[in-house]
């Protein structure tokens, strides 16, 4: 059963003080910012939610899935894994086409296999460097293996929460990305020093020594904001394919 809610229950920061967030619930569909300086515990915070810790890593914190401890077998069977991950370095170490890849992917899930055209042409509107299925996984680029595994998350992968460190330099579309594992039903955490996907966030956990000190919920100003930035980035976007291109900035 796809989980409704995800649950984070406070814990300790790195000197033993309790988090001054005690809890908070995530929905199904909402994006949800992890903030906070370098060494603030955010890296550590998505690490508890990977595991399903339970009072068992330094963090003390407890996650629950729809309100409720989760069974052993979701934290220790990969085949039931509820949790996906979107990294900043991603490497591929099998040496096969993406077509190919994805074919299979979807096999191994019960899924058609025809699902792995809708997965690059999904690609294919987060990056500016086009995916063929004949191309090898070896080749990709960093921003073609990740908007590749953003749309693999969304269509073919059966897990609900999604975990994303620092895509801000992923050379993709990330508010798209964003919008596409969201608009797919996703829990969607992200780390991010990005004002922007800070922004887009419903809301912000703001982390300081290893503990969670604050919840931001994003306000009408912040959302206007946002568009602001938004606009800005699709300027720069455009400038940076026109470049990209060899053609003359005008």
């Amino acid at each position: 059963m796809l989980p409704l809610t995800l649950t984070i229950q406070g814990g300790v920061d790195k000197d033993g003080t309790p988090d001054a967030v005690n809890e908070i619930e995530i929905a199904r569909g909402e994006i949800i910012g992890i903030v906070g300086p370098t060494g603030s515990g955010k890296s550590t915070l998505i690490a508890d939610i990977e595991q399903f810790a339970y009072a068992d890593t330094p963090s003390g914190r407890r996650i629950l899935i729809n309100g409720l401890v989760p069974d052993q077998e979701l934290r220790s069977d990969p085949r039931k894994k509820l949790v996906a991950q979107l990294s900043q370095n991603m490497h591929f170490l099998a040496d096969m086409q993406v077509g190919e890849f994805l074919r299979m992917h979807a096999k191994s899930r019960g899924k058609d296999p025809g699902l792995a055209e809708k997965v690059i042409e999904l690609a294919n509107t987060l990056t500016g460097e086009p995916i063929d299925p004949h191309h090898q996984l070896t080749i990709l680029s960093g921003g073609q293996s990740r908007a590749l595994m953003a749309a693999d998350i969304a269509v073919i992968s059966d897990s609900p929460i999604v975990l994303i460190d620092e895509i801000e330099n992923a050379g993709i579309k990330k508010q798209e990305a964003l919008r596409l594992l969201s608009g797919e039903g996703k829990i969607v955490v992200v780390v991010t020093h990005d004002p922007m996907l800070a922004l887009m966030a419903s809301r912000r956990v703001v982390m300081k020594n290893g503990g969670m000190t604050r919840i931001l919920s994003t306000s009408e100003e912040e959302h206007r904001i946002f568009k602001d930035i938004e606009r800005v980035d699709g300027w720069l976007t455009s400038l940076r394919e026109t470049i990209r291109q060899g053609e003359v900035v005008a």
